[in-house]
């Protein structure tokens, strides 16, 4: 037999230093692209890794309506809600800032949008680069208030180190939703769309699940889908606690919102419990209101209450546990 052919050793590709001061991503065995030598993994790598693996259970702790902004992230369709400024945080932009939005989503799923006339759209449903949903959101309304008016601006890999939202926004202001029924907000004037914009805007508000927000109690969002309608309601109380009440309430046959409607679960999402009822097809936002002020009040003192539970509730609770589930 002859002798194996030596094994070729890998060719190490040019790098040339990145002058932008953006590191793209390439393989961890490839050189890193700044220039220095070092395979990515060893050099800018490591602060990519770092970003990756950096998770913050609950991004919005801290900022006022955190409920809230759990619910526009992750169950209501289209919503805006007007955001202030920090003192001193718009004297860092190209231009005036005559206001800044909180949107749910944006058009192509832009992280942010700078309007013509300076005013700012910060999309809230996009991708988390660094594991602290807080920091990627701060990034996108940093860059946009650098952005030239008229421009959207592109998704990018969160600067590690950055400032977050708790750092940019007043925490002493009110975090007011309003919920729409379509996406007319991308647009200054939605009249006058035309075209592949109209067709656009079309598209997504058809494809929008009717939603409303209640008025007498915080962070519960009706939705109505063709099957049945459903109560949503983002709670800030703490998850073992709350588990604990809403199964004392289900053995107790008292966990309902109204007639025909039941508790099915929860959802778990950026730290805070979901809990959701299944509702008639006939029963609307307004027909929630009393039902979910009651329940409200019951949940209350049933959250006051320091007995262990039975095992008729051990029974409910785990019931209630089997059935959550995780969106992020």
């Amino acid at each position: 037999m002859g002798k194996k052919a030596a094994k070729k050793a890998p060719q190490r590709s040019q790098s040339t230093p990145v002058a932008t001061g953006e590191i793209p991503v390439v393989g961890a065995r490839e050189d890193c692209p700044c220039g220095s030598g070092r395979r990515y993994k060893a050099c800018h790598g490591r602060e990519a890794s770092h970003a990756v693996q950096e998770l913050v259970h609950r991004p919005f702790e801290g900022l006022p309506g955190e409920a809230d902004w759990v619910a526009l992230r992750e169950l209501v369709p289209a919503a805006t809600v007007p955001l202030t400024l920090a003192a001193g945080v718009a004297g860092t932009a190209a231009g005036e800032v005559p206001s800044v939005t909180l949107a749910t989503v944006l058009p192509l799923a832009w992280p942010a949008l700078r309007r013509q006339d300076g005013s700012i759209l910060l999309g809230l449903q996009t991708q988390s680069s660094s594991g602290d949903l807080s920091r990627d959101l701060a990034d996108a309304l940093e860059l946009a208030l650098a952005t030239e008016p008229g421009t959207p601006v592109p998704a990018r890999r969160t600067v590690p180190g950055g400032r977050r939202l708790q750092d940019l926004l007043d925490t002493t202001a009110a975090f007011e939703p309003a919920v729409h029924t379509g996406f007319e907000f991308w647009l200054e004037d939605a009249e006058t769309a035309t075209g592949e914009v109209a067709a656009s805007l079309e598209r997504a508000n058809a494809s929008a699940i009717p939603t409303e927000k209640l008025a007498g109690v915080d962070s519960a969002y009706w939705c109505g889908t063709p099957e049945k309608n459903h109560l949503r309601w983002v709670m800030t109380v703490p998850e073992e606690r709350l588990l604990d009440a809403l199964a004392r309430l289900t053995a107790a046959e008292r966990s309902a919102i109204g007639p025909d409607t039941r508790l099915v679960g929860s959802f778990r999402a950026h730290g805070l419990t979901v809990p959701v009822w299944d509702l008639p097809l006939d029963m609307t936002a307004a027909d929630c209101e009393k039902p979910a002020a009651e329940f409200a009040e019951r949940l209350a003192e049933t959250l006051a209450d320091p007995a262990p539970l039975t095992a008729d509730e051990r029974r409910a609770r785990a019931n209630l546990v089997n059935r959550q589930v995780t969106l992020n």
